[in-house]
């Protein structure tokens, strides 16, 4: 396996003023005969537009890995504090990412027209984004402006999708700021974004889902279904938010490396040094939460089971890209069945 971390963005290019020297950046997870184009799939973690986390990173990118795919995780910007609101800064990180891996595709061994953009949570809010806003996202560098931005596929998980209609009001006041106009909730409520070029989508969650109501995922596949756009939905019955690959090692906390919380903890140390105004109650919940030096935060955390009822998940997943990147674009057309589930 091929593993090494790329920049996306070039000096100057990056000016997000929370960052404190962090890069937006994509790891990658290769197999080593990389002269075969294999489709792709960029992972990209959930964490409500504060954190970028690791049980959704390094294990999603080796599942898929295993299934015969190239892939990456993309670690976006995020906003921690709540005091920079991100806009639309993590689209455009997915956005450079995509085009980063086709442009460099010969080198990946990316079949560059079978990528896939693959988020949890507020990640899936990014990646959705990204699959409704693709035409809208230009770019300014010439290496990368005559390259698409576009998803060949989108894999939804538990994802947030609407800001008005039962939204992840938090999400979104990390994205937007606290005064918000209804232009701008229109924008990133995904459902009501979707057109008949939006790339075809896999989305799954619980009915159970705690912080995301599940009527997200409905909302999103009725929008696909009325514009004609393939989609596969599947809504497990039980289960809590968060669950990533609800398998044992997930429940464990084998997560692999925690480099997604490069720029949080960037800001923890600024926050430790008294850098960033903050009161001392503000001080002491956030390194509370986020200081990873505390080696007694993971044991104090409740314990996970496994989900067997999910786990099945990247099988399905797997089976449907097949499917998706074996035919022809302009050649599907959805088949609804009983369920509400396209079936390409």
């Amino acid at each position: 396996m091929l593993k090494k971390r790329y920049d996306l963005w070039e000096a100057g290019e990056y000016t997000y003023p929370m960052a404190f020297g962090f890069q937006p950046n994509i790891v990658s997870y290769l197999h080593e005969d990389t002269e075969k184009a294999r489709p792709c799939v960029i992972v990209v973690p959930g964490g409500g537009y504060r954190v970028v986390s690791p049980s959704e990173g390094e294990i999603v990118a080796k599942k898929f890995y295993d299934k015969g795919y190239q892939t990456f995780v993309c670690t976006y910007t995020v906003n921690l504090t709540g005091t920079v609101p991100l806009k639309d800064q993590p689209v455009k990180d997915l956005a450079r990412a995509v085009r980063y891996i086709r442009k460099n595709a010969d080198l990946f061994g990316v079949d560059k027209e079978k990528v896939a953009v693959c988020g949890f949570s507020a990640g899936g809010h990014v990646c959705g984004s990204l699959c409704v806003h693709y035409e809208e996202l230009k770019e300014k560098n010439s290496e990368y402006a005559n390259l698409s931005a576009a998803p060949d596929a989108g894999i939804l998980c538990y994802p947030v999708i609407s800001a008005q209609i039962c939204g992840d009001s938090e999400s979104f006041k990390m994205l937007l700021g606290e005064t918000v106009n209804p232009e701008e909730l229109e924008y990133v409520s995904l459902e009501k974004q979707v057109t008949e070029k939006t790339p075809p989508c896999f989305i799954w969650q619980t009915a159970t889902d705690e912080l995301v109501p599940v009527e997200n995922s409905y909302l999103m596949a009725q929008a696909l279904k009325e514009r004609g756009v393939p989609y596969a939905h599947h809504v497990f019955s039980q289960g809590k938010h968060g669950l990533s690959l609800a398998d044992q090692d997930w429940a464990e906390e084998n997560y692999g490396e925690p480099y997604t919380m490069e720029q949080v903890a960037k800001l923890v140390e600024q926050v430790r040094n008294g850098a960033i105004p903050c009161t001392d109650e503000e001080k002491k919940m956030l390194l509370a939460a986020f200081d990873y030096n505390d080696a007694d935060e993971k044991n104090s955390r409740p314990k996970c089971e496994p989900n067997r009822e999910v786990q099945i998940w990247p099988e399905l997943a797997d089976c449907w890209m097949k499917e998706i990147f074996g035919k022809k674009r302009h050649m599907l057309r959805p088949s609804v069945s009983a369920s509400g589930s396209s079936e390409a």
